[in-house]
């Protein structure tokens, strides 16, 4: 006897369905995207004094912002915060053509009497000249803008967690229900390249396993770099890799995302592909989970191996997702040398800093395609510890980006792990800001050394309570720059030497860490009712003082950055995506690229 069973007819008896790809663009979820984006839109482009909202004469927190024909204008109620932060209610937002067509400055309401719906498009268009668009930018930023409210309405689709439930989920629950993205940038979920399936194959929120696909590349243009204490052996058996065929013996095998395969590799390198120089394997063997930064992936079949990170053509916050064989060619001589400087420093381990090691690295160099050339970036992969090894009993990991997370109901993550943990919440911040800002004091002052250390690139220790016991930090050989002079590098490792100017150093603390992260973390705790942000400001000044009282011999040092100033520069992140949104920052230059709008009000001064 014969029975059949189709894919469907399995999904349903094992209560899955297949979900129709284009179910979350509803009407109803598309409107609450646009005024979530509409919120974030206003806030970050008013923070970062692209436009000026103005009080409305009927007070109450109200503001106004008018487009620049003066048409259109937006009313919200809004409460500015430290570090000019502007805390919008995103039910508040109106947006409104005046009967005459002729709008206000958001001074006077009068003559406004029609409401139009919220549509982040049109606010960009409308704010257009303000927002310094070209005609070459201005399409791509606008279908990245559709893509956020798609990657958003997606978002809202899926069932509700609480932030409370959050706080207490595993790891890759945390990494897949986090719905924001980057803080800063607006258009931040672009993803330009994949389709609408894409999404739910290969997008962090989707929470899909994915089998990575292999390919075999010839050794004559394969690059491959090994850390110390790791043996190519030992990388094959780790990763799940198909067997290699006795006539490629020699051949270098590399991870590649089936996104990738389809789309660049067997197309831009069909040649390298006939010519049996790429050879395709097939899966591998092991399932894995997309993590936020998309192109990074973990081994949910076996979490204490490797994260294993490819290349990703995709465009995205400003850059395509590629990953340079020369590049990796450094990379774990790079990671080797500072989880040295690291082991080494006793105020860096006395904190419980670590990083994850970027061990071992592949990727192929076409023979054609000239150098630094985006075709020249399309196959690549790294290898990157996982932290689960490194895990004391008891403990439990959780992205740091979860902190600036808030549920449906407006409740944060931040706010449930200290109801959770039993701690004062000051206490909390204390041993937060420890194990996270204390390391990257401490490497700036010590050694010149810079991180990238925004809520993806750390990872926090937490006790089953909640309470922050260490961070690690990760991503290290694209992120990490030196910029002091006098910081001896090998010569494997020079490539991470950047000329900064002196003055700009503290802006690795300033932008990347207090503007960037720690203003939204104080916003929602003080909205919350947790912490005012008085309270939290006085917290991140009395861990610097400690460290201050505690490192005498770098008083010099400390002393040049000087973090207790009364204002420092305003570095723009969305101005540069606004300005160049295919690549917007030269990575041998990044200094030279920065944005700056006048200067903020330090909220540590006095403390």
């Amino acid at each position: 006897m014969l029975s059949t069973c189709t894919r469907e007819q399995f999904r349903a008896a094992c209560g899955e369905r297949e979900r129709e790809p284009l179910a979350h663009l509803t009407p109803q979820l598309w409107a609450q995207a646009n005024r979530l984006l509409v919120r974030k839109a206003l806030a970050e482009f008013a923070h970062e004094r692209l436009i000026t909202p103005l009080p409305l004469p009927d007070g109450g927190g109200w503001y106004g912002v008018a487009s620049d024909d003066h048409a259109v204008a937006y009313r919200f109620r809004a409460e500015l915060l430290t570090l000019d932060h502007w805390r919008i209610e995103a039910d508040s937002i109106v947006r409104l053509r005046s009967a005459d067509g002729d709008g206000d400055e958001g001074a006077d309401a009068g003559g406004v009497d029609v409401e139009l719906p919220l549509e982040a498009g049109a606010l960009v268009l409308e704010l257009r000249r303000s927002l310094g668009l070209s005609d070459e930018v201005l399409p791509l930023y606008l279908e990245e803008i559709t893509s956020t409210l798609a990657a958003t309405a997606f978002k809202l689709s899926l069932p509700s967690v609480t932030s409370a439930e959050l706080a207490a989920a595993d790891f890759q629950s945390i990494e897949a229900g986090m719905t924001e993205g980057h803080p800063c940038f607006v258009a931040n979920s672009g993803r330009l390249g994949f389709d609408a399936v894409d999404q739910l194959r290969y997008a962090p929120e989707a929470g899909a396993p994915v089998r990575l696909l292999w390919v075999a590349v010839h050794p004559d243009h394969a690059v491959r770099a090994l850390g110390r204490n790791t043996e190519a052996t030992d990388v094959s058996d780790l990763l799940g890799a198909p067997p290699l065929p006795t006539e490629l013996a020699d051949y270098v095998p590399i991870p590649v995302h089936p996104w990738q395969w389809r789309h660049r590799l067997a197309v831009s390198y069909a040649d390298e592909i006939a010519r049996g120089r790429v050879v395709p394997l097939g899966e591998g063997h092991d399932t894995y989970l997309a993590q936020q930064s998309i192109r990074t992936f973990f081994n949910s079949a076996a979490p204490e191996r490797p994260y294993v990170k490819t290349a990703l053509s995709v465009l995205n916050m400003g850059f395509t997702r590629g990953l340079s064989a020369d590049y990796m060619e450094h990379t774990p001589a790079i990671n080797d040398w500072l989880a040295d400087l690291v082991a080494a420093d006793p105020t860096l381990t006395g904190c419980g800093f670590s990083i994850l090691r970027e061990h071992a690295a592949v990727g192929y160099r076409h023979p054609r395609y000239p150098t630094g050339t985006p075709q020249q970036k399309q196959l690549a992969a790294l290898w990157r510890e996982s932290p689960v090894p490194f895990l004391r009993e008891g403990e439990r990991t959780a992205t740091m980006a979860a902190l600036l997370h808030t549920d449906r109901d407006g409740a944060s993550v931040a706010a449930a792990l200290i109801a959770s943990s039993g701690l004062a919440p000051e206490e909390w911040l204390r041993r937060y800001l420890t194990a996270y800002l204390t390391p990257v004091v401490h490497a700036l002052c010590a050694y010149g050394l810079t991180f990238m250390p925004h809520g993806e690139n750390v990872i926090l220790v937490l006790t089953p309570e909640g309470a922050p016991v260490r961070v690690f930090f990760k991503d290290i050989a694209e992120e990490i720059a030196v910029l002091d002079p006098a910081t001896p590098l090998p010569p494997q490792v020079a490539r991470i030497r950047a000329q900064v100017p002196r003055e700009q150093w503290a802006l690795s603390l300033h932008t990347d860490v207090f503007d960037c992260f720690l203003r939204f973390l104080s916003a929602e705790l003080h909205a919350g009712g947790v912490v005012h942000q008085d309270a939290f400001w006085a917290v991140v000044a009395r861990v610097l003082r400690d460290y201050e009282a505690a490192h005498p011999e770098l008083a010099n040092r400390l002393a040049a950055l000087d973090l207790f100033a009364e204002r420092f520069a305003l570095s723009c992140l969305n101005r540069l995506q606004l300005r160049n949104n295919r690549q917007m920052v030269d990575l041998t230059d990044p200094a030279g690229a920065l944005q700056f709008a006048g200067t903020l009000p330090n909220p540590l001064t006095g403390h």
